[in-house]
């Protein structure tokens, strides 16, 4: 079993006055075949959380480890990371002008695998990816993200995720911006992910909407850069009827 360990994680933020705190001791670990999702207030360290693990320099580790199988992401570089395995899909996907969607696929591909795929079946695992995530072939040739709608940039994100192949993914609110059909879309790319067993998901969401298509194992509360509570699908169901307010409060108490 392969599995994600995060273990007393603190992590800072560079801000103009220098330096804040941001995560303050945070435990977690996702196996493989896991879907675990986290809930929260804006503020609370869930973003902040994924760009640390995938080793965004804005964010600096001050104590704790990341560990994914064994190997100790901590110190490594962001491509480092991601031949161990690691994907993270954006809340805001950065546009790349000039580069098309097809070379950046490939391009990615390469790095991962040491060797570039093969074109006339890599071609049509691109089509076959994208078909799935309802866009059309010609979506390979536009630039990545440039003039992509809300909808295309997660959709574009689902296929990443299908054609690289990662054994942990974390999507970064990737339920953001998105309408029913598209909603529905890019859970079932995720759903097709993780219906293999052996990869695990760690699923950032301000709302419970996603979880209805994809089911979570677990639900983590997120409160002042903590994890408050841990339960199943019906926690998520009781943050959407009731909010956070409980647990925003109980964090102030214990301060």
């Amino acid at each position: 079993m392969v599995n994600l360990v995060i273990s007393d994680l603190h992590v800072d933020v560079e801000t103009e006055s220098g330096p804040k705190q941001i995560l303050k001791g945070v435990n977690l670990t996702i196996n493989s075949g896991e879907v675990h999702a986290i809930m929260g207030p804006n503020g609370s360290g869930k973003s902040t959380m994924a760009y640390a693990i995938a080793g965004h320099p804005k964010y600096t580790i001050t104590s704790g480890s990341v560990t994914l199988n064994g190997i100790d992401l901590t110190h490594l570089k962001v491509d480092e990371r991601a031949r161990a395995g690691l994907f993270l899909a954006m809340q805001y996907p950065v546009e790349v002008p000039g580069v098309s969607v097809t070379n950046f696929l490939r391009t990615a591909k390469t790095a991962l695998d040491g060797q570039a795929p093969k074109v006339r079946t890599w071609v049509k695992e691109v089509n076959a990816a994208l078909e799935g995530m309802q866009l059309d072939s010609s979506f390979s040739a536009r630039s990545v993200n440039e003039g992509f709608s809300g909808g295309e940039k997660k959709r574009h994100e689902i296929a990443q995720l299908e054609l690289l192949k990662p054994k942990f993914a974390i999507l970064d609110e990737t339920d953001s911006g998105l309408d029913i059909d598209a909603l529905r879309v890019v859970a079932e790319g995720v759903n097709r992910f993780t219906s293999g067993g052996d990869t695990g998901v760690l699923l950032i969401t301000h709302y419970s909407r996603i979880l209805r298509y994809i089911e979570p194992d677990f639900v983590h509360v997120f409160v002042d850069g903590r994890i408050a509570a841990e339960g199943g699908k019906e926690l998520a169901d009781e943050l959407e009827a009731e909010g956070y307010d409980k647990y925003v409060q109980a964090a102030r108490a214990s301060v």
